[in-house]
């Protein structure tokens, strides 16, 4: 196989969600070899105790997809397709979450989308009118 197939590009990229939460990628690009682990770096930034953090993968022409689920109480859950290879661990001292993806493959050649849903929900009362 020639080498520049061999070796295939991750990108990350950055979402914010508003002014009080968000989340940073900060490696842009990333490269590494077939049958290599890559890990790609999430931190985030919120107020909610309990946030729920996702990974998506967006190839070339497509669309972003789902792929997984951390949850800061430790459960997790994915999409079948990326059940095997990859893997999100949540760190909540450092608030980050990490992407694993086990033994690479250049169809994993993705830009890569770290994502956080915070879970609180406020109530907006209004004043009664008297």
């Amino acid at each position: 196989m020639l080498i520049w197939l061999r070796n295939l590009l991750l990108l990350a990229a950055v979402l914010e969600c508003n002014t009080q939460d968000s989340v940073n990628q900060p490696t842009r690009v990333q490269t590494a070899s077939e049958h290599e682990m890559v890990k790609l770096h999430c931190t985030y930034s919120t107020s909610d105790q309990y946030p729920y953090l996702y990974w998506y993968q967006h190839k070339t022409n497509g669309f972003p997809v789902y792929m997984l689920r951390k949850l800061s109480t430790g459960s997790s859950s994915s999409e079948k397709e990326f059940e095997e290879r990859f893997q999100a661990d949540l760190n909540k001292s450092s608030n980050s979450v990490s992407l694993s993806i086990q033994d690479v493959r250049v169809s994993d050649s993705a830009v890569y989308y770290c994502a956080l849903q915070p879970t609180v929900t406020e109530t907006h009362k209004h004043p009664d009118k008297n």
